[in-house]
């Protein structure tokens, strides 16, 4: 990427420069988190866009986009950049009992409730000086397609917007590790002495009114689409934009809703919500924690990433019924 006569000119710090605007796609922003003024980081940018011979960054009302080229040279200087910092670690090991780090977690809501809690209790018995940020993952609008419903994630982890994702897609790109969580089908959850819970039959299932999780609103799911190829269909009476949101509703209401095994075993309890097998086979499919290989050459990552992997055996495999919740007077 940089030839051998340029290298006379290079400094790593426009590698770094270059690394926080692509993230912050904003100047001034960029000039708070490496604490130089404004007018330091544009000067460096020309210096950038002399050696590399591209504008790299183009303004707007709004801040910057990067230019292609510039999109084509992320990835290298992510990889170069972490070398260097593995090279420098190395004079100080990561110590996991010592250390306060943080890393930023992606995750789609249903699949971080169930892997937070033993992570933070492994954590908590481990290293208790980490700390642990949650980005929330979603899918991308209109993409029914798992392969590209998630791609904006490996995005994300290449501009080092968070250190690890955790996604229910097998189409995993080359460029990263992957390790495989867990497997997750649905259950039907409802309220404690639902009625359909004397007689789940596909009829009643189908009778029943439906809550749907959905983000953006859409009340059409992957269960309306199992349904129409049964000749089946139902009502969704509501729908709401996470999973613990879901709970809540249907623990008060007569709603039934299609809701991840474990989520459901690690959380109705609390709510009252008890599960039933679904009257039809419902979807399966497996969560992946994924980090881009070169990123794992940082110690504290790759502990991050094993200890995610251990941790995940501490959450429960199976749904077990929940007694009443017992009601005020």
């Amino acid at each position: 990427m940089l030839n051998e006569i340029d290298l006379s000119r290079a400094d790593l710090n426009l590698l770094v420069l270059f690394e926080t605007v692509l993230e912050e796609r904003h100047v001034g922003r960029a000039a708070d988190r490496l604490n130089l003024t404004a007018s330091a980081v544009s000067h460096g940018l020309g210096r950038l866009r002399r050696l590399l011979n591209d504008p790299l960054f183009v303004r707007t009302p709004k801040g910057v986009v990067p230019t292609a080229r510039a999109t084509d040279l992320a990835a290298p200087i992510a990889e170069i950049l972490a070398r260097v910092r593995s090279v420098i670690s190395t004079a100080e090991p990561f110590n996991p009992g010592t250390s306060r780090r943080r890393f930023t977690i992606g995750a789609p809501d249903g699949v971080s409730a169930v892997f937070l809690p033993p992570l933070l209790a492994e954590l908590r018995r481990t290293a208790p000086g980490i700390d642990i940020s949650v980005r929330q993952l979603l899918p991308t609008q209109g993409e029914s397609s798992p392969e590209r419903a998630w791609r904006s994630a490996f995005g994300e982890l290449e501009a080092r917007a968070m250190d690890i994702a955790i996604i229910p897609s097998d189409h995993i790109p080359a460029r990263f590790l992957e390790r495989t969580l867990y497997e997750e089908d649905f259950v039907i959850a409802m309220r404690a002495g639902h009625p359909f819970a004397d007689r789940p039959t596909l009829d009643r299932y189908c009778e029943m009114q439906h809550l749907v999780v959905s983000h953006t609103g859409d009340a059409h799911g992957f269960v309306d689409a199992i349904l129409a190829s049964h000749g089946r269909s139902r009502r969704m009476a509501l729908t709401v934009p996470n999973f613990m949101f879901a709970l809540a509703v249907i623990a008060e209401t007569d709603l039934i809703s299609a809701l991840p095994r474990r989520f459901v075993a690690m959380h109705a309890q609390r709510f009252g919500v008890v599960a039933l097998e679904a009257p039809l086979p419902l979807t399966r499919f497996r969560l992946h924690a994924i980090a881009p290989k070169a990123a794992m050459m940082d110690m504290g990552l790759s502990w991050l990433f094993d200890v995610l992997g251990q941790a995940e055996h501490a959450a429960p495999k199976h749904h077990k019924r929940s007694p009443p919740r017992k009601r005020r007077s």
